[in-house]
This record gives C-alpha cells, sequence and structure tokens, in this order.
C-alpha cells in the first residue's frame, strides 16, 4: 500500500521522534506526545519486532528520524538491528513498587516477568511484605507464553510486566498489572530530544552508542546533599576540578555517588554551560571484553562477524567535546588499558578494523570501588594508565563516615519519594525523622546512601498506603527489618525493641513541652491517634 511520504524538514526544524509500539504502550506514548508537541515531531509506530526493523528501514533510505522510543524486549530487539539511536524506556524502582501494590489489592499471590533476567531482591521485598512473588524471565514472545500458562496452572491471578506481558496475561484470562508509569516514559521522550539535538548538531558523530548509560549530565552540586566537613569538602574538590581539563579518579565504595559527583563536575565546567555537552557514561565491569572494545573505540563495517552497516562510532566519538565517565575502571581488561592509555596521550582513536585516526576531545572521569594500587601489584592493572587517570583524586566518604547527614539526607529522600508518589508529607515529619536517628545512626549502611534512598522509597510507599501512619522507630522497623539485623556498626548492639509504654500520652505531650506531632513521633502513632488518646486519656 502507498504511504504519503513523510515531510522533509530542513536542518532548522524540529528533531523528528519515532515511537514504536504494539502493545497498552502505545496509548501512555500518545498520551505523552501531547506534552512534546511544541518540541518535536513525534508519530507512532504500531508494529513490533522485524515488522519494525523492516519499516523503519524502508523508511529511513529517504526519510530522517533522529531517534526511535521503544521499551521491553521490542526496544531491545531494535537497538540490536537498527543504526539509528534507539532509546528503550525503562521501568524505575518506584514503578515495580506501585505495580506490586495494585497486584496486591488483588491477590497476595503475584507474578513479574521480565525480559531476560528476573529482579534478585524482590525475594527479600516479597519476604518482608508477607507477598508470595513468583518471577519469571522471557527471551522470546513464546518463552512469555509458557511462563504465563506455568503462573496460571500454579494459581496466580495477577501477573506484573510490561506491555506484550499484559496483553498476553490477559489473553489468558488473568490480571495484568501494567509497570510502566508516565514519569518513566517522559524521562525516554527527554533522552530522545537530548540524543536528537547531540546528533543533529554534529551529523558525523549522529549514532549514539548502545551502552551509554547518559549523554547529559542530570545531577548538579546541589544534589551531593549532607552538611558534614566531609561532604563540604567534596563540594569544594568537585567545584575546584571543574574548572581543569586534567583526568580524575574518583575513590568510593558502592553507593556512594562516584557518577553522581562525577556529573557536577562536568555541570559545574564553565566550557559545558550547565551540562549542554555530551555527559557519556559506561560501566567498564558490565560488558564483555569483546563489545567493550568496539563500543569505547567504535568499529569500522565488515571489522568483525555482526558489525553493523557503515560501522559504529564508539563512546570516545559520543563524548567528543565532552565528558566520558568510565565507571569501575579496575575492572577493564588489560589488552584495553593499552588502548585506552594510547587515547589520552594521542588525543585520537582509531576504530577497530580501521586504520584512520579520528581526533576527540574528551575529558575522561574515571571511578572505582577497589584498591587500583593493590591491583597494579598484582599486575591486573597499568601503573602508567593508573597516574594518567589520577592527575586530580578525589575519595568519597562512607555513609557510616558522615552520620551527621543521616537525618537530613533521609527527610530529603522520603520527601522526594512522597512527592514521587502524589503524596504530601505529615507536617511534623521533621520531628518524625529525628525521632528515628539512633536507628538509623546504629545501622552500617554497606550500600551508601544508594541504599538509604531505596529504603525511603519502600518507607514512603508503605506511608502512601496508611496516610495516617506516623513515622516511628517501629513502623521503620516493620518495613526495613534489615535495620535490626547484623549489620550494624561494629561494637554497637543491636537495638532494642521499644519497652512497653507506661507514659500516658498527656504526660508525653507535657514532656515535649505540647509539641503534638513530636509527642506522636515519640508514640510511634499518628497525630490524630494522638488527640483521640488525649480525649480517652488512654496511654
Amino acid at each position: 500500500m502507498n504511504r504519503p511520504a513523510f515531510p522533509q524538514p530542513d536542518a532548522s526544524d524540529k528533531p523528528i521522534i519515532w515511537t514504536v509500539s504494539i502493545s497498552r504502550l502505545s496509548d501512555l506514548f500518545r498520551d505523552i506526545t501531547l506534552e512534546y508537541d511544541d518540541r518535536a515531531v513525534i508519530e507512532p509506530i504500531k508494529l513490533g519486532f522485524e515488522d519494525a526493523v523492516t519499516h523503519i528501514r524502508e523508511r529511513l533510505a529517504s526519510e530522517r528520524c533522529d531517534a526511535v522510543i521503544a521499551a521491553g524486549s521490542n526496544g531491545a530487539y531494535l537497538k540490536s538491528r537498527l543504526s539509528i539511536p534507539v532509546i528503550t524506556a525503562t521501568a524505575s524502582g518506584f514503578d515495580v513498587m506501585q505495580a506490586l501494590a495494585r497486584a496486591r489489592k488483588i491477590t497476595p499471590h503475584i507474578g513479574v516477568i521480565t525480559y531476560q533476567e528476573t529482579m534478585p531482591e524482590l525475594s527479600e521485598f516479597q519476604a518482608t511484605f508477607g507477598l508470595t512473588i513468583a518471577q519469571h524471565a522471557y527471551a522470546t514472545e513464546e518463552d512469555a507464553h509458557a511462563q504465563i500458562n506455568a503462573m496460571k496452572a500454579a494459581g496466580i491471578k495477577a501477573v506484573v510486566g510490561a506491555g506484550m506481558v499484559t496483553d498476553l496475561v490477559e489473553e489468558a484470562g488473568l490480571t495484568g498489572v501494567f509497570v510502566y508509569s508516565a514519569a518513566s516514559i517522559r524521562r525516554a521522550f527527554d533522552d530522545a530530544l537530548d540524543i536528537a539535538r547531540i546528533t543533529r548538531a554534529e551529523p558525523a558523530r549522529s549514532r549514539r552508542p548502545a551502552v551509554a548509560d547518559a549523554l547529559r549530565a542530570r545531577h548538579g552540586l546541589n544534589d551531593l546533599r549532607g552538611d558534614s566537613a566531609a561532604m563540604q569538602a567534596v563540594r569544594e574538590a568537585v567545584m575546584l576540578y571543574a574548572r581543569s581539563p586534567a583526568t580524575v579518579l574518583i575513590h568510593g565504595e558502592t553507593g556512594t555517588g562516584k557518577e553522581l559527583v562525577a556529573q557536577a563536575m562536568h555541570r559545574e565546567n564553565p566550557r559545558h554551560h550547565g551540562g549542554g555537552t555530551p555527559f557519556v557514561a559506561v560501566n567498564c565491569g558490565a560488558i564483555a571484553e569483546s563489545l567493550l572494545e568496539s563500543e569505547l573505540f567504535g568499529h569500522e563495517e565488515g571489522a568483525f562477524t555482526g558489525s553493523r552497516r557503515g560501522g559504529h562510532a564508539g563512546l570516545f566519538e559520543a563524548a567528543h567535546r565532552g565528558t566520558l565517565f568510565l565507571d569501575e575502571i579496575g575492572e577493564m581488561p588489560l589488552a584495553l588499558q593499552t588502548r585506552l592509555l594510547r587515547v589520552l596521550e594521542e588525543r585520537e582513536v582509531v576504530r577497530v578494523g580501521g586504520t584512520r585516526p579520528i581526533p576527540v576531545d574528551v575529558r575522561i572521569i574515571s571511578a572505582t570501588h577497589c584498591n587500583l594500587e593493590a591491583r597494579i601489584r598484582e599486575g591486573r592493572f597499568r601503573a602508567d594508565l593508573f597516574y594518567r587517570l589520577c592527575v586530580l583524586r578525589l575519595d568519597l566518604p562512607a555513609l557510616r563516615e558522615r552520620r551527621e547527614d543521616l537525618v537530613p539526607l533521609m527527610e530529603w529522600c522520603l520527601k522526594n519519594a512522597l512527592a514521587a508518589l502524589g503524596v504530601r508529607p505529615h507536617a511534623n515529619l521533621h520531628a518524625e525523622v529525628v525521632a528515628c536517628a539512633p536507628l538509623l545512626s546504629a545501622y552500617a549502611w554497606p550500600g551508601n546512601v544508594r541504599e538509604l534512598r531505596n529504603l525511603m522509597e519502600r518507607v514512603a510507599l508503605f506511608l502512601a498506603a496508611e496516610p495516617l501512619q506516623a513515622l516511628s522507630p517501629n513502623f521503620v522497623l516493620k518495613v526495613a527489618p534489615e535495620l535490626g539485623g547484623k549489620t550494624l556498626m561494629s561494637g554497637m548492639p543491636v537495638p532494642a525493641q521499644p519497652a512497653p509504654l507506661v507514659e500516658s500520652a498527656a504526660q508525653v505531650l507535657a514532656r515535649l513541652g505540647g509539641d503534638r506531632g513530636a509527642a506522636a513521633a515519640y508514640l510511634g502513632i499518628s497525630r490524630t491517634t494522638l488527640w483521640r488518646r488525649l480525649r480517652s486519656n488512654r496511654v
């Protein structure tokens, strides 16, 4: 069937973005598109997998598209087969928790089906909240069918998943709980716009590497939270290092915010005008050695079996005039360390299978949680590369080393988590958080700020479900029993369960100077419950 040709705008026109979906995600794409009409030309393609690939390739022969947005298995399929940038929308932790909360209203026996890999963290989640969650992963539509049938046979009545999965679930007579939220889709649209602007500004560097986590720095200096002396020193170092083009090595435990610091350093550099130039991040330990080389340095057409038509620009080219953040640099194979050292010295890359040097202007910020000096002694890391990477060095403090930041961090994370759920925090939230401070301070926080943020997302979900529930130590322990477990500060006892209440509500209120918020937090009850107890003279 003949179809009208898609209009060909000139370079001054809006970016062109295509959304691809054959599931209920199409409706969400359509709704979000209305919000971006003034910024881009967005067209839906209601096809999937090979049909979508064939359709897009045919159109690209005569039309221009700056980016494609898809999700789930469909997005992964397109990304591996198209030469233009494909942005895959991903469900956040909030999305998953909210979907589980909706499924819980239907049944305590819930299924979760995800693409390629399961979510191990849900095992702890289900134990904490008394849910039975059956998890399965799928690779093809046939796999998904089989997993759904197995769940149905096991008596599961609600299944959480992406668009294709939930459509298949409902075809099987079960309830499908859609995992994506509007916020997650908006993030994908924002990323597509950023990539489109960059690729249109520099046509020669138009391909976005598939493993680049982002092409913009979302976080700045204000996101480095904490009033402790340790965090003040970090912020001062970020501002100082931002002025320099020299390489930076960031060392810190997992969850201390190494990428956040790198993004802030990028944004504070006057050259980058608040992050307008590319910030490209890659985890060197998360990609196979055979793939990491071509992703970092790019490859020419025919360089190896399966290489893309026309070749492929690498991360260095994508980060031209910006910043390349190499996370977990200690996991980089020795052979690639040699190539990286040469790029740092020559300021040019040669693609795999190529001979032509390509000039690149890139600032390198790397990060590691391991002891690189020890790896040098073990022969696992090049000493010359180490000294080239750490012209400037920054060590990030663990959360347990700045416990004075715990209360403000907890309050900030909790307010953000509640806002994401559309819930207004209690007026006495600060007093409630302060009442939880001893419990927080006793814990070792092995996952650092990331663990605290994730915990506050969990707490927010349950506060949202019980609007009159006060935030008390007892409530936090119920939601997060790990805080009373074995990962406490060395030498500190496990917090004892609160002693039976012997003071009346009126006595507590009087002792706290009439502050009803503080009294409610102390008693572990809501202000409404406190008012009822005062009226009835109950304890």
